[in-house]
């Protein structure tokens, strides 16, 4: 079986810092938003605009909230209009475009890593950028660091995170804000978030954004977490989807199935949610292929730039294109966190990277691999629907509670050469229904998602 790979594993450990992208920005302004409900864990800030209110608290100019049953934000009026050469095209074309931005968020906690997400409806002929900009604990500003330029469709422009962010202090890789020396101290305090919506001149199309976010943290490195105590026997019925069945299918995305445990476990809870591709969707699907809403999944997850489907906010961010989803990047503190989002009907997807010895009947080690945690046994280990997997009858997996958490929640571990390498330190995708059930509703505020 060929090693599962997801995403680069090395964010937080990596001692190169980029090379500059253009002029640090002055300083931003002085006001800031209100304190939002932090997560559960004490090292972790989640923090979103969503609703009507929320989108007119931000500076807009030229976009208007849109009220009703699924609050977002459009196109008024064009602010202006500009050229984007798409570097993994060579096109160029003009774009008229609005801009939005967010209310300075005072994290709960002084962070050392940002993750942003969104959801959001791009029709043909319209796409999205985010960025984001913080201010450090010694009172600087970053620059307007890309988190992505992303479109639900490859037709307009090629999703893509962008390389080569970073002022000496901090870097952005591909889907993360890092400081580059967390050891000195220097921690992100705030941040704004500012979307810019593009479409074709003299249309009146427009992107809808419903959601946008991200999740501040500041994990300890640490080798081992404490253990949990199991609470919770429950499982629940997540459709079982391999990634190893496509191997060799569409190398042109991340080397085909091989590599595609990410979008494969987003394809899972998606249909967990009663929501899948149309047979129109699937119209370009080679006839006869097992599963052709995973390749669907692949294709439509894929970053350009880092040539692989295991963005993180790309994945939410297309679990969030089929009806009436949301969805998020975040982190989780324990087990105790993964159980109270089981037992409220949530499953989880789990980024975490291990040795062949380290996790008990996976049969493989991996740098980097993301599985659902689908339940709980009664003993207290962990269910899982592992993509790397030789068929979907072999999906469902049982790994040791002990095992399976502190691969996890890690941050340092060791690889098979004795080097130290980073762990994802609990990092992990949620989609739900845009109207959840109160108990699901609790669950995610609990966590600051809502």
């Amino acid at each position: 079986m060929n090693r599962p790979t997801s995403r680069r594993t090395v964010l937080t450990a990596a001692l190169a810092a980029a090379a500059t992208a253009g002029a640090v920005s002055s300083a931003g302004p002085a006001a800031a938003s209100p304190p939002r409900t932090p997560s559960a864990g004490a090292a972790v800030d989640n923090s979103s605009w969503h609703t009507c209110t929320d989108w007119r608290t931000g500076s807009g100019v030229g976009t208007r909230a849109l009220a009703g049953r699924r609050p977002g934000l459009v196109i008024a009026h064009a602010e202006g209009r500009t050229e984007y050469t798409d570097p993994h095209t060579g096109t160029t074309a003009a774009w008229e475009y609005a801009t939005w931005t967010s209310p300075v968020h005072r994290s709960t906690v002084p962070a050392t890593e940002v993750i942003a997400s969104w959801n959001a409806d791009t029709p043909a002929g319209t796409w999205i950028q985010i960025e984001l900009q913080g201010r450090y604990s010694d009172g600087a500003w970053t620059p307007w660091y890309v988190m992505g330029r992303w479109a639900a469709g490859d037709g307009d422009i090629r999703r893509t995170s962008v390389d080569d962010q970073g002022d000496g202090k901090s870097s952005v890789w591909t889907d993360t804000f890092s400081v580059d020396d967390p050891a000195s101290g220097l921690r992100l305090v705030s941040y704004r978030l500012r979307l810019t919506l593009h479409r074709t001149p003299g249309t009146r199309l427009t992107p809808t954004v419903w959601r946008l976010g991200a999740m501040a943290s500041d994990i300890p490195d640490r080798f081992t977490v404490p253990a949990s105590t199991p609470g919770l026997a429950r499982e629940l019925r997540v459709p079982r989807y391999s990634q190893n069945i496509h191997a060799g299918q569409y190398p042109e995305y991340d080397n085909g199935g091989e590599a595609w445990c990410s979008p494969t476990s987003s394809q899972m809870i998606i249909e967990y949610w009663g929501r899948r591709p149309t047979a129109e969707d699937l119209a370009w699907v080679k006839p006869g292929l097992a599963d052709p809403q995973v390749c669907h999944a692949a294709r439509f997850t894929y970053d350009y730039q880092y040539e692989g489907c295991g963005n993180w906010p790309f994945n939410a961010a297309y679990a969030a294109t089929y009806d009436e989803m949301s969805a998020a990047v975040t982190r989780l503190g324990s087990l105790t966190d993964l159980e109270r989002l089981i037992r409220a009907g949530i499953p989880v997807i789990t980024s975490q990277s291990f040795l062949k010895e380290e996790l008990t009947g996976a049969g493989y080690g991996t740098s980097g691999h993301l599985m659902t945690v689908i339940g709980f046994t009664a003993d207290g280990d962990v269910i899982a629907n592992d993509p790397a997997s030789p068929s979907n009858e072999a999906v469902r997996r049982v790994y040791k509670r002990r095992e399976w958490e502190n691969i996890w929640l890690r941050t340092k571990r060791y690889d098979a050469n004795g080097k130290v390498r980073s762990g994802t330190g609990g990092v992990c995708y949620l989609y739900w229904p845009a109207r959840p059930t109160p108990s699901q509703h609790r669950v995610l505020k609990s966590f600051g998602l809502l």
